[in-house]
């Protein structure tokens, strides 16, 4: 098995030249900004369909990591829902680093392999081989933060408490950023998706823990992370919400973006 899992979406739902991307990257956080915050997120919760359609969304979650160009986060906790495999669990890679057109991200071999106690944790090469629910988000975040370490878990068929038992495991301090890869509802005509995309927000804002997968094709992690949100007191803001109806698509069948972040304390 590889010691490298690489890019499979790359010029599908990103540019494959790494100028290109870069390039890409950059306007859509210039054109998002960043708010007047204090302390980076704790959480992001952020979309993960192709950049055309949800780059704009996306990078307002990331923008919120500019400030600092973060040297107090080191590592990053991605999960995301399995799309072309049954998981049964949560599954961790078997490779060693994730590979992008802006280069290789190393994982955090010594916190997976403390997961692999966790009887809801396998090791799954394949649940991340052709999975883009991780991997397109791995572009923003090296733009942001450069170097960092990588801890991605496939969500499958896994309970609330399940997941947020490997959030707490994994939470540590200010060094430790989560992100959650999900969009919101899929298929839907315009004007449906946008009321029942707006509920939903109010219901993570909320920091409820018992979305629905046709609320969030990501609910079970948005669940566990809402859950452990919760232990910890974070501070939820909506930094952007639309569908790809309003960023370039159709609008008889949308898919939800949204973008929020979690903040260990009030900012101003």
């Amino acid at each position: 098995m590889s010691a490298v899992r690489h890019a499979v979406v790359d010029g599908m739902f990103y540019p494959a030249a790494r100028g290109a991307l870069q390039g890409l990257v950059a306007k859509y956080l210039a054109g998002a900004g960043g708010d007047d915050v204090r302390s980076p997120p704790k959480l992001l919760i952020t979309p993960h369909a192709g950049y055309e359609y949800c780059g704009a969304v996306a990078a307002h979650a990331y923008a919120q990591l500019e400030r600092q160009r973060h040297p107090t986060i080191s590592r990053v906790v991605l999960l995301g829902p399995a799309h072309r495999v049954v998981v049964p669990g949560l599954a961790a890679p078997e490779a060693e680093a994730f590979e992008t057109p802006l280069g290789l991200v190393a994982l955090d071999v010594a916190a997976l392999a403390m997961l692999d106690k966790l009887p809801q944790i396998l090791r799954s090469a394949r649940a991340h081989e052709r999975e883009h629910s991780l991997e397109v988000q791995l572009p923003f975040l090296q733009t942001q933060l450069g170097s960092f370490t990588l801890v991605p878990l496939v969500v499958g068929d896994a309970s609330t408490e399940a997941v947020a038992q490997v959030l707490e495991q994994l939470w540590d301090g200010s060094e430790t950023l989560v992100v959650i890869s999900s969009d919101l509802s899929h298929y839907l005509p315009y004007e449906q998706a946008r009321a029942i995309d707006r509920a939903t927000v109010q219901r993570i804002l909320k920091l409820d823990a018992d979305l629905t997968m046709h609320e969030a094709c990501g609910a079970a992690a948005i669940n566990g992370a809402m859950l452990v949100a919760r232990r910890h007191d974070l501070v939820p803001r909506l930094l952007d919400l639309h569908n790809s109806g309003d960023t370039g698509g159709g609008r008889d069948r949308v898919v939800g973006y949204g973008a929020l972040a979690f903040f260990e304390e009030r900012q101003g």
